[in-house]
């Protein structure tokens, strides 16, 4: 058995995380196992599983630039510990140099970059990351990322032509076919019975933009008064969004639903899908809800890529609130069959039972070599 060990920032129930669950339970764990490099010492919401699977949760001394030395020999010991690792996957965008670095300073011979985003966000340590986003491609020996767009801002064009792998947002497909009796017992449950109800799944963050989906809503709500909105997720945004929702009046018509295991059911709840993001790689929620036959409205920094199902679209960022309240709720004027959801993101490579089997013979050619 060979194990491949994953840098993450925890394995917390978000994107990233979320999509390496969801290939773990999918491979023969006979034959490959994986481990998790955590780089918060903060405990996720996958760590029971993940030990139930048989992988181990390890933790680094952080990405803080004065514990690099300390990151270095965490790694170093780390892989001489344990010899049956012979793959590091990055998942951390630009940091994922410390661990990419300090594997290839331990001699490991496989080292996977995974670009997940099509920007970096400008904060305290944007200086840093624009750094080792540059020194990144020299630290890794595979590049992969979960599209296109992500993988030329990361690695660049030239490079991810010639080198590029795009490795697929996959999910169980059928943990998100369209059940209407669920649909109607959820909406009753929720008080959302006779609502057009927009969801929205994601981490308050700045990446998502709460705050203009507030706003979003908010002209929506000016036409149709039954509109509702579902918002599932936690984030250290989630407070300046009650209050944004509260000062626009609209705090009797907002789900807040918080973080949930089974955010697979909430879809079906939903009459439309709206991801306003600022920047997005490929995003999982964006194949979970098109496999649950919603139509979606994407932001047009959202990659084209994340287009699956022809009842979702891009909507320009730069539109005002009344243009994207009138294509949300064209919905109401459409007959949409949401059976077809699942079939549409199988045909486009994102059903997991195939794509697992795809990167398990990967990892394995690449830990013999070939």
């Amino acid at each position: 058995m060979i194990r491949v060990l994953h840098s993450v920032s925890n394995m917390a129930r978000a994107g990233i995380e979320t999509m390496l669950m969801n290939y773990y339970r999918e491979i023969d764990r006979e034959q490959l196992q994986f481990d998790f490099l955590a780089n918060k010492p903060i405990p996720g919401e996958y760590d029971e599983e993940i030990r139930s699977l048989g992988g181990r949760v390890f933790v680094s001394p952080g990405l803080n630039p004065l514990h690099y030395p300390a990151y270095r020999r965490c790694v170093k010991t780390l892989l001489a510990d344990n010899p049956e690792i012979k793959i590091l996957h990055a998942h951390n965008e630009a940091m994922g140099y410390y661990a990419l670095q300090s594997a290839k300073d331990a001699g490991l011979p496989v080292r996977i970059a995974h670009a997940h985003n099509t920007r970096i966000i400008r904060d305290y340590k944007y200086p840093l990351k624009l750094v080792c986003k540059a020194l990144l491609p020299g630290a890794a020996t595979d590049y992969w990322s979960c599209g296109r767009d992500a993988g030329i801002y990361y690695y660049g064009k030239k490079r991810w032509e010639k080198e590029g792998f795009i490795l697929h947002n996959a999910i169980a497909l059928e943990r998100f076919c369209y059940q209407e009796e669920l649909r109607e017992r959820l909406r009753r449950e929720h008080g959302l019975a006779d609502a057009f109800v927009i969801g929205h799944v994601g981490r308050f963050n700045l990446q998502k933009n709460h705050s203009r989906l507030m706003d979003i809503f908010a002209a929506v709500s000016q036409i149709e008064p039954r509109a509702r909105l579902l918002l599932i997720g936690v984030g250290e945004l989630e407070k300046a969004t009650r209050e944004k929702a509260c000062a626009r009046g609209l705090t009797d018509r907002v789900l807040f639903a918080g973080q949930t295991a089974n955010v697979n059911q909430w879809y079906q709840a939903m009459d439309c899908f709206v991801l306003p993001s600022l920047f997005e790689g490929l995003p999982v929620v964006g194949v979970e809800a098109q496999a649950a036959g919603l139509p979606c409205f994407f932001s047009d920094c959202v990659t084209d890529e994340i287009l699956l199902a022809q009842d979702s679209c891009r909507v320009p960022l730069e539109a005002d609130d009344g243009e994207w309240a009138k294509r949300i709720l064209s919905v109401k004027e459409r007959a949409i069959d949401r059976t077809k959801g699942t079939q549409l993101v199988r045909s486009a490579g994102f059903d997991i039972h195939t794509e697992a089997k795809k990167l398990q013979e990967i990892y394995l050619k690449k830990a013999q070599g070939k």
